[in-house]
């Protein structure tokens, strides 16, 4: 009787246990899910219960902007490594979808942070635009200031520069005219006054 007993209790504690077994789980990765990492690992590790199949096993790894960072995942037991690609810094996101051995589907996610990563393209960054802004601006770059010196021959401002060259010029031989005139008028005066004097004499 009490051998009957024990193996009933037996099969009782072996009867619930077989699907728990069988049902698999995620139980640790590296990074672990929430890390802050400053370097990029050379591969992602996940962890899980039981051995996974890799006929249904699928695991994938995005960026920032959705961009894929992962590789082909190879099996280890019960451990699955996946290359890591990194992008830039920023939020990567492991996603892993496997079926267990009773056919329950298992599916889940493991974040981590990238502190520091590949730079981004040079040719979108705001420090390349701020370089380019200088050679994109010619009007702001070796232009001389507007002013009078400046204007052109065909320009408003040039053509009234000669017409007051001219009209300095005929002033000054108006009062030359002048002169040459006083002095012609001067000396007929004299020559009539010197003319009286002789026929006086």
């Amino acid at each position: 009787m009490p051998v009957v007993l024990g193996v009933a209790l037996g099969v009782s504690f072996l009867v619930p246990a077989t699907p728990a077994a069988a049902h698999n789980e995620l139980t640790g990765s590296n990074p672990r899910d929430g890390a802050r990492v400053a370097s990029a690992p050379a591969r992602v590790e996940l962890r899980f219960l039981a051995k996974p199949s890799p006929t249904t096993t699928k695991i994938t790894i995005t960026g920032p902007d959705n961009v894929v960072a992962g590789g082909t995942p190879a099996f280890d037991g019960s451990r699955v490594r996946v290359p890591f690609k990194p992008a830039a810094a920023g939020l990567y996101i492991v996603g892993y979808q496997l079926t267990s051995s009773d056919g329950h589907p298992v599916k889940g996610e493991v974040r981590f942070t990238l502190t520091a990563g590949t730079a981004a393209d040079p040719s979108a960054s705001p420090s390349a635009a701020a370089s380019a802004s200088p050679t994109g601006s010619p009007s702001a770059v070796g232009v001389p200031p507007a002013g009078p010196a400046s204007a052109t021959p065909g320009s408003s401002t040039a053509s009234t520069v000669p017409a007051a060259s001219e009209q300095s010029d005929s002033g000054g031989r108006w009062w030359i005219w002048a002169l040459g005139g006083l002095l012609l008028l001067a000396a007929l005066g004299a020559g009539l006054v010197f003319r009286r004097r002789r026929g006086a004499q």
